[in-house]
C-alpha cells in the first residue's frame, strides 16, 4: 500500500456553507414577519408584495431549498470527498451549480412577491425557473456521481448512499411533478387536473420531505456525528437497513395529506399504513446515530456541536412519531388544516433539519477556513439554547392552538349546529401566534449569532483546500 497526497476542492463547499447561513437568516426573517402579519395584519402595509400569500412561499422556498438546499450541497461535496479519497470531480461544473442555484434562489425571491407563481405546494416557480433548476440539478448529480466513480476505495460508505438517493429522487420528483404548458414567460398550467394534480402534487411534496429534508440530511448525521464524537457509527449494518427500508416505503406515503378528500378511499389508507410503517426504519435510524454516542456521552457538556447534532436526532424522532401518528385518519380528522400540522412540519423544519444543518456547518467551517474550530465556542452554545429554547416555544404553541381549533370546529350542540363560528376559534387562537412569534424570534437570532461567529472565525483564519495524505487503495484487494 502507497500513500498519495490529495487536495481536496472546497471552493464550492465554503460557498456553499456560507451561503447556508446567509439564507438561513433570510428564510427565517421572511418567516418571523409573516408570523407577525398573522398578530398584527396591518404589517403588509396594503403592498400587495407584502401579503401573507405571496411572502408564505418566499419563506417555504427560502428555508427549504436555499437554506436546506445550499446545507446539503456544501455537506455532500465536502462528505464525498473525504469519504472517497479523491478531489471533487469537474470543479468547473461545481462552480456553475453554485451560481446556478443561487440564481435559481435570487430569481424566486424576485417573482414569488410579485405573485409569479404555479401554485403548487413547495414547487410554486414558474417553468423557465424549473428548467434551470433542472440543469442545475443534473450537473450536481454529475459532480457528486463523478466524485464517487473514480473514488480511490472501494467502499462507498453509507452517508453517500443517503445523498444519492436524495439527488436522485428529488430529480424524479421535480421534473414529473413540474410538467407544465407554459401560456406566457411568466404562467403555465399543470398538465394534470382534478384529484390526479392533488395525486401527483402530494407524491412529490411528501416525498420532498422524505427525500430533500430527510434522506440528504441523514447522510449529514452519518458523517458528523460519527466524526464529531469521535466514534464509529453504533451499527453500520443497521444504517445499511435504515437506507434500504427507508427508500422502500417513503415513496408510498404522500396520500396521508389527502385524508377526506375527492382522492380514492383505497389510496388514503394505502398513504395511512406506509406512514406506519415508515415509524420503524425512521427510529431505527434515529436510534442508531443517538448510540453512536456510547462511550462518549460525556462530551456532551463540553461540546455544543455534538448537542445541536444529537437534539437534532432528538426532534427527528419526535417528528417521526408525530407525523405517522397524524396520518391515522381518525387522529387526522381533529389534525387536519390547523395550526398542529405547521407545528408537526417545524419540528421537523426548525428541530430536525435546522439543527443538524447549523450543527454540520460548525464542524466543517474551521476546517474551510483553516482554523481548529470556531472563533467562540460559547457563542455556539449560546446558540443551541435560543434555538433549542425558540423551537419549544414554536410548536407547543402550534399544538396547543391546532388541538383546540380541531375541537372546536367540530364541536356541535344538541340540535346538530355548530357551537362555535369561525371567528370565535380564530379569536382564541390569536394569543398562541404571539408564542410562535416569540419562538421565530429566537431561531433568527440564533442564525444571526452564527452568523457573527462566522465572520470572525473568517477573519482569524484563511481559506483553504485541506490537504491530506491518504492511502492508494486503487490496486488494493478488497
Amino acid at each position: 500500500m502507497t500513500t498519495a497526497a490529495t487536495t481536496y476542492n472546497d471552493t464550492a463547499v465554503r460557498q456553499f456553507a456560507v451561503m447556508t447561513v446567509v439564507w438561513g437568516i433570510v428564510g427565517m426573517a421572511v418567516g418571523v414577519l409573516i408570523a407577525a402579519q398573522l398578530y398584527w395584519p396591518a404589517l403588509n402595509f396594503d403592498l400587495p408584495w407584502l401579503s401573507y400569500g405571496r411572502l408564505r412561499p418566499l419563506h417555504t422556498n427560502a428555508v427549504i431549498f436555499a437554506f436546506g438546499g445550499s446545507g446539503l450541497m456544501a455537506t455532500s461535496l465536502y462528505v464525498v470527498q473525504r469519504t472517497c479519497h479523491v478531489p471533487l470531480f469537474a470543479p468547473k461544473l461545481a462552480a456553475f451549480v453554485f451560481w446556478g442555484w443561487t440564481a435559481v434562489i435570487v430569481l424566486a425571491a424576485i417573482t414569488l412577491p410579485l405573485g409569479m407563481t404555479q401554485g403548487k405546494e413547495y414547487a410554486e416557480l414558474e417553468w423557465p425557473i424549473d428548467i434551470l433548476i433542472t440543469l442545475v440539478w443534473v450537473a450536481y448529480g454529475v459532480v457528486f456521481f463523478g466524485t464517487i466513480a473514480k473514488r480511490r476505495v472501494r467502499h462507498i460508505y453509507v452517508a453517500n448512499w443517503f445523498y444519492a438517493s436524495f439527488i436522485i429522487a428529488v430529480a424524479l420528483l421535480h421534473i414529473v411533478n413540474s410538467i407544465a404548458l407554459p401560456v406566457a414567460l411568466t404562467k403555465s398550467y399543470s398538465i394534470y387536473t382534478g384529484a390526479v394534480d392533488a395525486m401527483v402534487q402530494w407524491w412529490y411534496g411528501h416525498n420532498a420531505v422524505g427525500f430533500f429534508l430527510t434522506a440528504g440530511f441523514l447522510g449529514m448525521m452519518y458523517y458528523f456525528v460519527p466524526k464529531q464524537a469521535g466514534r464509529p457509527v453504533y451499527s453500520y449494518r443497521l444504517s445499511v437497513i435504515h437506507f434500504w427500508a427507508l427508500i422502500a416505503i417513503y415513496m408510498w406515503a404522500g396520500p396521508h395529506h389527502l385524508q377526506y378528500t375527492a382522492l380514492p378511499d383505497w389510496a388514503q389508507s394505502l398513504g395511512m399504513v406506509f406512514s406506519l410503517i415508515l415509524l420503524a426504519p425512521s427510529w431505527g435510524g434515529a436510534i442508531n446515530g443517538v448510540m453512536t454516542l456510547s462511550g462518549a456521552w460525556h462530551k456532551l457538556r463540553t461540546d455544543p456541536i455534538l448537542k445541536f447534532l444529537i437534539v437534532a436526532l432528538s426532534f427527528y424522532m419526535m417528528s417521526t412519531f408525530e407525523g405517522p401518528m397524524m396520518s391515522i385518519k381518525t387522529v387526522n380528522s381533529l389534525s387536519h388544516y390547523t395550526d398542529w400540522t405547521v407545528g408537526h412540519v417545524h419540528a421537523g423544519a426548525l428541530g430536525w433539519v435546522a439543527m443538524i444543518t447549523v450543527g454540520s456547518l460548525y464542524a466543517l467551517l474551521p476546517k474551510l477556513l483553516g482554523r481548529d474550530e470556531m472563533y467562540s465556542t460559547r457563542a455556539i452554545d449560546v446558540h443551541f439554547w435560543m434555538h433549542t429554547v425558540g423551537v419549544v416555544f414554536y410548536i407547543t404553541a402550534m399544538w396547543i392552538a391546532g388541538v383546540m381549533q380541531g375541537l372546536m370546529w367540530r364541536a356541535t350542540n344538541a340540535d346538530g349546529t355548530l357551537t362555535y363560528s369561525f371567528v370565535e376559534s380564530l379569536n382564541a387562537t390569536y394569543p398562541y401566534y404571539l408564542g410562535r412569534l416569540a419562538g421565530g424570534v429566537l431561531c433568527l437570532a440564533g442564525m444571526g449569532l452564527m452568523a457573527w461567529n462566522l465572520i470572525r472565525t473568517w477573519r482569524a483564519g484563511r481559506a483553504v483546500d485541506a490537504p491530506v495524505l491518504v492511502p492508494d487503495l486503487s490496486n488494493a484487494r478488497a
